[in-house]
């Protein structure tokens, strides 16, 4: 294959965190292990460990290979000259260019009388991946916890529904590129060296539009209203984003479709709060209950009730932990943390009175003493 000009650009050793020296084992080894740490499933709201996974891959597709590392390695070796293609990995018959749409085929086009004219033919495009997207989502409380399956509304660019992305008017279909016969590049020979350069008729694509499609003027593209399915995973976050692969913007001249991100927004529940994978929930007690002990009877999120042994002298502010009951992930489930606090009565009947009155009586010392005060 014909060197890249990342390859100049890029050191995929140093990406993968290997010596030169490495053998295809190791390189292998040390990929695999930065997949797992990277990979966008398991950093789904860390967009740089997105990035990192790509350049990662980028390094694998080139070094990971034998035939390709070879080439890569007698490449880098050129140094800066590397990257003008003299003395390539082609041999010494001359070099090969594929500028496609960098800026130095521009350069190197300037210098042989090739350079770009003011209003000439545009930069080929060549297969392009959609745009990423992003949209909002509001849940309540117990779908977060439990999951569900909605959809989502959108507003994007999305394949044309009348040529279903091809660009060209129905019972017509796009041409091959009569000045490049497809290969969307076209080759000149001058001497010692080969270019390789987009066709300007069909910009880099190798088809052209001869009947454009009415809805989308032949780019195969048109803004419009869809609605986009999603799964949200048992005890999704407030804020995470969930990010549906595939589901963006669509691509272009034959690129993939980019992918949605979806964020969750959770509403607060009247009863439960949250605290990571333990759902919290708060049940006032009455002093005598408190002082005395109890059974209390409590609801939980799937709306079984369970009973809770409330002992003697139970303190406000104590925590009971009720196993199970709490917020599913992929590690399994939280508990029911539920807090007792003890209420004190504003307005006291005369029994009342007499009976806490009796109470302050019989007690003997003060909370406070060791206060010294």
């Amino acid at each position: 294959m014909a060197p890249q000009r990342e390859w100049f650009e890029k050191d995929y050793y140093e990406i993968l965190g290997v010596p030169e020296s490495a053998s295809q084992k190791e390189i292998t080894r040390a990929y695999r292990k930065l997949a797992r740490e990277l990979h966008p499933d398991a950093n789904p709201d860390n967009p740089k460990a997105e990035e990192r996974f790509k350049e990662v891959s980028a390094a694998y597709d080139v070094i990971g290979d034998e035939a390709k590392r070879k080439e890569y390695d007698e490449v880098r070796k050129l140094g800066p000259l590397g990257g003008m293609g003299f003395g390539g990995p082609g041999g010494a018959g001359g070099a090969t260019f594929d500028f496609g749409a960098g800026d130095l085929g521009d350069l190197l086009g300037g210098l042989f009388g090739r350079a770009r004219r003011p209003g000439g033919p545009g930069r080929g495009t060549g297969p392009r991946r959609g745009a990423d997207l992003e949209t909002d989502l509001h849940l309540s409380f117990r779908e977060a916890v439990k999951g569900v399956t909605t959809t989502v509304p959108l507003v994007s660019d999305a394949p044309c529904s009348t040529c279903h992305g091809s660009g060209a008017r129905p019972g017509s279909a796009p041409q091959i590129c009569p000045q490049c016969h497809g290969r969307g590049v076209l080759e000149e020979n001058q001497g010692l060296f080969s270019f390789s350069t987009p066709c300007p008729a069909c910009g880099g694509r190798g088809t052209i539009i001869v009947d454009p499609c009415p809805t989308c003027s032949g780019t195969g593209v048109e803004r419009r209203h869809r609605e986009v399915r999603v799964r949200i995973p048992a005890g999704v976050d407030d804020g995470q984003r969930i990010r549906l692969k595939g589901r963006g913007g669509p691509g272009r001249n034959g690129g993939p479709p980019g992918d949605l991100f979806v964020r969750v927004h959770v509403d607060r529940d009247p009863l439960f709060g949250r605290a990571g994978r333990n759902l919290t929930l708060t049940v006032p007690i009455t002093f005598d209950e408190a002082a005395l002990g109890t059974r209390l009877t409590v609801p939980t999120l799937d709306g079984e009730k369970v009973t809770l042994k409330i002992p003697a002298g139970t303190p406000s502010g104590k925590v009971f932990r009720v196993k199970g009951r709490g917020v599913p992930d992929r590690n399994g489930v939280g508990d029911l943390l539920v807090t007792v606090q003890i209420t004190v009565p504003t307005k006291l009947s005369p029994e009342q009175r007499e009976a806490v009155e009796a109470f302050a009586a019989a007690s003997s010392g003060s909370p406070r003493e060791h206060l010294g005060v």
